[in-house]
């Protein structure tokens, strides 16, 4: 407690929102797990699993624009304890008997789930911009790889946890006793959460939801394309044709899921060193468009390779785990990227349209996982990805090929 004390109120914020983010990750990767193990299990087909996470990723699109309008008018403290908060009420939802389990219901869960996520980490990256001087970009793009990186190494790890849980506890089990430790840390943040976090001066109108930025605008729609290049074969297609074609267990595929992401969020992390900024270098749209270039024809490879007398696991897994190094790095400086841009003032309307684009991403690219999957297989996934990234790529050719700290890129 003393080591706490004698840190700045800024650290202090920001590990309070970065435990926040953590809690979060953990429950929501683990409920998707879950979700998936859970009623493959029951016999549901591929495109069904997708749909139980279409209001998922519906209400998350619809979240991170109004969401972001929210924060800058309530304070990012507040929206990010109303997200916590209704992740504990979508888990109680799924406590119900089995019976009551249908599609209409466990969508409805999802949906609350989505809106909880969504506002979580719209609040989670804005605040950053708040807690770091404007003239300390190096600074930023730190501590943006940090949370985004070690988020996602949780969700990975909160994979493997749901795929657990299902083992030890059954669904209902699992889920009855992350709702518990969340509603814990809710309350932890109620109290801890400085007041009035990311409150705009001026109260922001409705109708500026949609960035007036160009920079945001395109970097916003890359995003798209990118987040659906990852989700049109991790959401549903991966974890079903490991469990059907390769007979692995629950075991084993929320292990392997989790390593996966786990990866992913280490190298988030450590995207600074690769970037650039290791040299007194900060990235820009350049690197950006060169990133995605590194990327987009791997998924088409891996599908290639399928096609081979070669060992299919080898080819995918191998292929995969090259994928997570190279998306690391690209979701990380897209991911400082939009925090350098975003306004100071209102950062949550910027941040929250562009998050509002990546959840379109994942919406786009788990319907087309079930669907691509169930009527082609996992090699019109990757091809698909492959595409995905291509057009990412060419929408990165717009974006400023130099920072200027503290504007709004445009």
């Amino acid at each position: 407690m003393n080591a706490l004390s004698r840190l700045s109120p800024e650290v202090r914020q920001y590990l309070v929102v970065t435990a926040n983010y953590w809690a979060f990750t953990l429950t929501d990767g683990a409920l998707r797990m879950l979700v998936v193990l859970h009623f493959h299990q029951l016999g549901y087909s591929p495109l069904q699993i997708a749909m139980l996470f279409l209001f998922y990723e519906i209400f998350g699109v619809i979240t991170n624009l109004v969401g972001g309008w929210l924060g800058a008018r309530l304070g990012l403290n507040r929206t990010m304890n109303i997200g916590l908060a209704l992740q504990v009420v979508a888990l109680l939802l799924l406590t119900v008997p089995s019976t009551w389990l249908v599609v209409p219901w466990v969508m409805a869960a999802q949906a609350l789930s989505g809106i909880a996520k969504d506002l979580n980490k719209m609040s989670a990256k804005s605040s950053i911009k708040l807690l770091v001087p404007a003239d300390a970009q190096g600074t930023l793009y730190k501590w943006v790889a940090l949370l985004t990186g070690s988020k996602n190494a949780l969700k990975g790890v909160g994979f493997f946890l749901g795929g657990l849980l299902l083992v030890w506890l059954g669904f209902r089990g699992a889920v009855l006793a992350m709702a518990a430790v969340l509603a814990m840390i809710w309350i932890a943040s109620l109290i801890l959460l400085k007041k009035d976090l990311g409150k705009a001066k001026a109260k922001p109108k409705f109708k500026e939801m949609l960035s007036k930025s160009r920079a945001i605008n395109i970097l916003s729609a890359a995003r798209l394309f990118l987040f659906g290049a990852r989700d049109v074969w991790f959401v549903v297609a991966l974890p079903v044709y490991l469990a059907s074609t390769f007979g692995w267990d629950h075991w084993r595929v929320g292990g392997f899921l989790a390593a996966w992401i786990i990866g992913y969020g280490i190298v988030q992390s450590f995207a600074p060193l690769f970037t650039g900024r290791a040299q007194g270098q900060m990235p820009d749209g350049r690197a950006a468009l060169v990133w995605a270039l590194l990327l987009a024809g791997l998924p088409a490879a891996i599908a290639l390779g399928l096609g081979t007398s070669l060992s299919a696991q080898w080819v995918l897994l191998g292929g995969l785990m090259v994928f997570g190094v190279l998306f690391a790095v690209n979701s990380s400086l897209h991911s400082y990227l939009i925090v350098s841009y975003a306004k100071e003032d209102g950062v949550s309307l910027d941040v929250g349209f562009y998050y509002m684009s990546n959840a379109m991403g994942r919406l786009l690219g788990t319907v087309l996982s079930g669907w691509m999957y169930q009527s082609y297989g996992i090699e019109a996934c990757l091809w698909v990805s492959s595409l995905f990234v291509s057009l990412a790529a060419l929408i990165s050719v717009g974006l400023p090929r130099h920072i200027q700290a503290g504007t709004a890129g445009g």
